[in-house]
């Protein structure tokens, strides 16, 4: 069980918490990055911050270099650089540095305990696979690492001897789960999903939804690009994908149910048939201090769930008829190779054109089938290989949307 060993092999005792453990924050300005910084102000003198990015928010990123001071912050826009480096003359203590290549590099650095990854999509990645290299642990909230090069990433945990700790909360829940059970073998672990802003709606209903309409989650606060991953499931598709690598699944061990009031954030069940739950108030602060802290349990002021407060949980079957990104995802997860990088890029246009109003709610599945169906599939894809899968997918698919484009107007 190659995933179980993520989870269990790598554990510390509470003594070795006695220094600031000190991290690096990749996307410190986004939903994840903001909700961890709250995290590390209500726990002083537990953490350090020794690096800070952002790819465009510059005066945000400002603003925390202030507040945290960080060796280094680093902001993915090029062009965006001089401004940070003008607003942070006055504290030249903090290096300023721009790009892919710095974010790489940055996280290598030897003062660095653990990695927070917070960033958005497929950007997530070389900077991960960076840091693992260089013996880092990885606070994991880019589901996107796992769904691109899941193998890879396992094989590379267990090369360097990090430990991959889940942020996102169904991969948390699970991971609280497994706490203690190394070993009993699962039967299978069921992800909870709100069902998002449109469900119980039909597939004929879909079709005129907004962007608008989309980007209002019921539950959670989030960023746009994952609301309406939410909202289409392929965020619950991506998260299946996630939680083969995480924990070492079969693919028929994977199962998804829809709970809309987000308090039950996943389950396992062993082969006893004991079915074990993590609960809690949907707030990603809690797996995120976890994930930071592990294996302790920090005191902290969250607001607590009460059981008076939602005296009716239910659940409820996907409608995979309505949300095809589901589906899709399951069908990559099971062909492997590259189709899950295939899947994720046409995902990350396809979201990207909806929010531009150049693709409808609906027609960002098409495309992604499309891509699925066009762009070379490869069984046994080395990193290279998924960073050109990446870039060909992405040409192919943008393609594919000025083409619509076009016969629209015509």
């Amino acid at each position: 069980m190659p995933g179980r060993c993520l989870a269990y092999c790598f554990m510390l005792s509470a003594s070795e918490f006695s220094s600031p453990v000190t991290l690096a924050l990749l996307g410190s300005t986004g939903s994840i990055g903001t909700q961890a910084l709250d995290v590390l102000r209500a726990q002083p003198g537990r953490f350090r911050v020794a690096v800070l990015t952002a790819q465009r928010q510059w005066q945000l990123l400002v603003a925390q270099a202030r507040e945290f001071r960080p060796a280094a912050v680093v902001i993915g826009d090029e062009s965006l650089r001089g401004a940070v480096q003008a607003a942070l003359h006055d504290l030249p203590q903090i290096e300023v540095l721009a790009g892919a290549q710095a974010l790489a590099e940055v996280v290598t650095r030897p003062e660095i305990n653990i990695v927070l990854t917070a960033l958005v999509g497929y950007a997530g990645l070389l900077p991960t696979v960076a840091a693992i290299q260089a013996g880092k642990d990885i606070a994991l909230a880019n589901k996107e690492t796992l769904v691109v090069a899941g193998q890879l990433i396992t094989a590379l945990v267990k090369q360097h001897g990090v430990r991959l700790l889940p942020v996102d909360s169904e991969h948390s829940a699970i991971f609280q789960c497994l706490v203690g059970e190394a070993h009993n073998p699962i039967e299978k672990i069921i992800l909870t999903a709100s069902g998002g802003p449109f469900r119980g709606r039909s597939a004929l209903e879909l079709e005129t939804v907004t962007k608008a309409q989309a980007l209002k989650h019921p539950n959670w606060d989030m960023g746009a690009k994952i609301t309406i991953d939410s909202a289409s499931l392929m965020n619950k598709g991506l998260e299946v994908i996630e939680a083969k690598w995480l924990f070492g699944l079969r693919d028929e061990q994977i199962d998804v149910v829809v709970h809309p009031q987000s308090i039950i954030h996943s389950l396992v069940q062993f082969q006893d048939g004991s079915l074990k739950a993590q609960l809690g108030l949907p707030d990603m602060k809690l797996p995120i201090q976890y994930a930071l802290a592990y294996p302790q349990r920090l005191p902290n002021q969250f607001p607590r769930f009460s059981f008076l407060d939602y005296p009716n949980l239910s659940f409820e079957a996907p409608d995979y008829e309505a949300f095809p990104n589901l589906e899709l995802a399951f069908g990559a997860m099971r062909r492997g190779g590259n189709a899950p990088c295939i899947l994720n890029a046409a995902n990350e246009i396809a979201v990207a054109a909806f929010l531009r109003e150049q693709l409808g709610f609906r027609q960002m599945s098409d495309l992604v089938a499309g891509c699925l169906a066009q762009v070379s599939y490869l069984a046994q894809p080395l990193l290279d290989d998924l960073v050109a899968t990446d870039a060909e997918t992405r040409r192919y698919a943008s393609e594919s949307i000025k083409n619509y484009e076009l016969k629209i107007k015509n």
